[in-house]
């Protein structure tokens, strides 16, 4: 990622002198509109598959059974065709030998086209009562149910028992469900089923208000005479015995197409069609018994349209929720994979660097190292960031690049007349730019690379130059650490930073693939810098794009666990926000640049077979859907398993606590800021995710990025260890005292 420097120049190269805010005004709006958009669209997607599986506003309560002494005697004796459509309620029976077969509850994709191909096998006409959630994901078997002459009717939306329900939810679910046909097949209906119906005596004083109510909306109330009973499953030949009418009469038989495995209703259908046939018996659709008018009528105009655009909508919402549903899978597999490397390879790491008899070459590396600082307006921090160099117990240079600030860093610094220290001053061209020109200045073979907001520890320097004891090594990853964390946000930072940064450049040194030597704190060999033609500006990620380019090279890169420095992280979520939108972005930027690397042989192929695959799919691909496990979380809070939900969301977190807290035990940090993780997962996640969204969108429109110079407040003093009141440290020619790589004993150098 990249530092956190004072470099503003916009992606052109063009030099920029902005203010310390963010961008303007007028364009920070569009930055969180787009993505917060996005995240709404998605949720709105999941809620509405909730909604249409019955997942929301479901009541599958059944009233218990009340008196019946205000339903009329002539609906209590009479037939299963219920019309309180007048004012005077009437109902009727079933022609001899014509039987009405009514399949409930679907459509169902595996069992409602196996009903459909008998039927139309043994040319018989049926009646569905489907529900507006099964048609709305199934509209093709709806349009299908109509093109073969069955008839369709409602079956309420959301399947509740309406006896339990206001005048106001009732007709929003016959509303809702006719809104659905409309969309299927272009059609309404006026046949009605309520959940939950039996035969007409079965009517009581809690069933017979809410029959009337629907008759006065314009719908015949259809019940039963006859029940297959096949929800049941009691075997084949019962189901046959219970569909068949006595004697010659006439019947409406209830039978389902989905709530379940329905081969017994299949199979029973196959053989009672033939039997029933043989018997005399016509198998029609309910209007065809009676010799009425059919109950459909064709929907056209703006309820047409509402209707297709309902059923769009729910179609967006299945097939969005199945690639969420994969997304989570594929955050799952990488977050796990990717804990299960740092554990693993972290571990090792930590044990091979802390041998007693571990070194990195035949002799420690005790040769003065030039220390160079780029700094832009860092008047609050540069002179916490010398005075910390001057405690260094390895001999250094300090050189000050002044990148043509205009708050007097440089006279800062001039004014403090420390030995051994120089400030170069240039006009603002860029942290890339001057830090070449540091290189140049530079006297030394071994560059060490910082921020001018970043304070050193007295033996970091030493530490991070030891691995060039290794003629391989061409640059050196330190540990960075957040000097600030005593706010929220600051411990967030402070947690990412020892579990994730850190515990990623133990794993990436073991594959050797490292991606990013950190700006706060790294170490270069000058001809390793050289032969690469030293840092550019082609990205906003200048220290991930000269690592990648040293791999590419053939130079190993490693990680230094004691070469500690700690920086000033952002202390508002604007300024984290700019921050983490540019590394984001520049990270984008250096992996297309290196691309070719995926193609070419030797070394530069085995870090773009190996190094890019797993910086992209866990610092771009991870991040983005790692919001997706909070964004089911709330889902299934709301509409899933709730206690499931949970449990699986606390693993998850556990999981991550662990890691967390193996990773401050390697860093021997203190576990107590580990309280706020929680808070950070369900937090801090999702502002990284729309920063990493907003990036996506910037690369992928063409967009151009600008630097911001963060607000500075100077907060990180001296170091941990750091000689106090800015006493000289090592010069050329002194004798310092370097602590081993192990961290446990101190010996001379040289």
């Amino acid at each position: 990622m990249a530092s956190r420097s004072s470099r503003h120049r916009s992606a052109s190269g063009t030099s920029r002198h902005r203010s310390a805010s963010a961008p303007s005004r007028r364009r920070l709006p569009m930055r969180y509109l787009l993505p917060s958009l996005i995240l709404v669209a998605l949720m709105a997607m999941l809620m509405l598959r909730g909604f249409v599986h019955s997942e929301i506003l479901a009541d599958h309560r059944v009233q218990p059974e009340a008196a019946a002494d205000r339903v009329p005697e002539k609906i209590l004796e009479g037939g299963p065709v219920i019309d309180t459509r007048g004012d005077s309620p009437t109902s009727l029976e079933m022609p001899k030998q014509r039987l009405v077969l009514t399949f409930d509850d679907g459509p169902d994709p595996k069992w409602t086209p196996k009903v459909l191909d008998v039927l139309k096998q043994h040319n018989a006409h049926a009646v569905f009562f489907v529900t507006g959630t099964m048609a709305s994901r199934y509209p093709d078997l709806v349009e299908r149910m109509v093109q073969d002459g069955h008839e369709v009717g409602l079956h309420t939306f959301n399947h509740p028992d309406l006896s339990l329900q206001s005048q106001r939810r009732i007709d929003w679910e016959l509303s809702q469900n006719q809104l659905a046909l409309a969309g299927a097949a272009g059609i309404r209906t006026s046949l009605f089923r309520p959940p939950y119906s039996s035969f007409a005596d079965a009517m009581d004083n809690k069933s017979w208000p809410v029959t009337e109510y629907i008759g006065s909306r314009g719908y015949i109330t259809i019940v039963n005479n006859t029940d297959s009973e096949d929800w049941r499953k009691p075997g084949v030949d019962e189901i046959i015995r219970r569909a068949t009418p006595k004697g010659s009469e006439g019947a409406i038989v209830l039978m389902h197409d989905s709530g379940g495995d329905r081969h017994q209703t299949v199979e029973a259908l196959d053989s009672l069609l033939p039997q029933m046939k043989k018997r005399g018996y016509e198998f029609d659709n309910l209007t065809e018994a009676l010799g009425s008018p059919s109950a459909h009528t064709q929907v056209t105009g703006l309820d047409l349209w509402k209707g297709k655009a309902w059923v769009y909508a729910v179609q967006a919402s299945e097939n969005t929720t199945s690639v969420l549903v994969v997304g989570l899978a594929v955050i799952g597999v990488l977050v796990f994979a990717r804990f299960g490397l740092m554990l693993l390879l972290s571990g090792v790491h930590a044990r091979r660097v802390r041998r007693r008899d571990f070194r990195w070459g035949p002799r420690p590396v005790t040769e003065p190292v030039s220390v160079l600082v780029p700094a832009y307006n860092e008047a609050k921090c540069i002179e916490n960031t010398v005075r910390s160099l001057m405690a260094s117990r390895h001999p250094i240079e300090v050189i000050v690049i002044d990148d043509g600030s205009s708050d007097g860093t440089a006279r800062i610094v001039e004014g403090l007349r420390l030995p051994n220290v120089r400030v170069v001053r240039q006009l603002n061209a860029g942290k890339p730019a001057a830090l070449n020109r540091g290189v140049a200045n530079a006297r030394y073979d071994l560059i060490v690379m910082m921020d001018g907001d970043t304070v050193f520890e007295p033996g970091t320097v030493g530490e991070l130059v030891q691995p060039f004891a290794d003629p391989s090594v061409g640059a050196v990853a330190g540990n960075a650490k957040v000097g600030n964390k005593d706010s929220l946000i600051g411990a967030w930072q402070h947690i990412e930073y020892v579990m994730g940064f850190n515990l990623d450049r133990r794993m990436y040194d073991i594959l050797r693939c490292m991606p990013t030597i950190p700006g706060a704190v790294g170490a270069f060999r000058r001809s390793a810098l050289e032969r690469v033609g030293g840092m550019s500006d082609d990205t906003l990620a200048e220290d991930t794009d000269i690592t990648m380019a040293m791999h590419r090279d053939g130079w190993r890169v490693v990680y230094a666990e004691n070469a500690r420095a700690w920086t000033e992280a952002p202390e508002s979520v604007q300024q984290l926000w700019s921050q983490r939108y540019r590394w984001s972005y520049g990270t984008m930027q250096a992996i297309w640049k290196h691309r070719r690397a995926l193609i070419e042989k030797g070394p530069s192929g085995r870090f773009g077979r190996v190094g890019l695959p797993l910086v992209s799919l866990f610092m771009v691909v991870a991040p983005l859907l790692a919001p997706l496990i909070d964004v089911f979380l709330l889902y299934g809070l709301f509409f899933g398993p709730t206690e499931k939900t949970i449990g699986a969301w606390l693993g998850v977190l556990a999981i991550q606590a662990v890691c967390a807290a193996y990773a401050f035990r390697l860093d021997r940090e203190r576990m107590t800021h580990l309280i706020s993780l929680p808070l950070q997962q369900l937090l801090y996640r999702q502002l990284m995710y729309v920063v990493l969204l907003q990036s996506w969108i910037t690369a992928l429109t063409g967009g151009r990025l600008r630097w911001q110079k963060l607000r500075r407040t100077g907060v990180v003093g001296s170091a941990p260890g750091s000689v106090p009141g800015g006493a000289s440290g090592s010069v050329p020619g002194s004798v310092p005292v370097q602590r081993s790589a192990s961290g446990n004993d101190r010996r001379p150098v040289g």
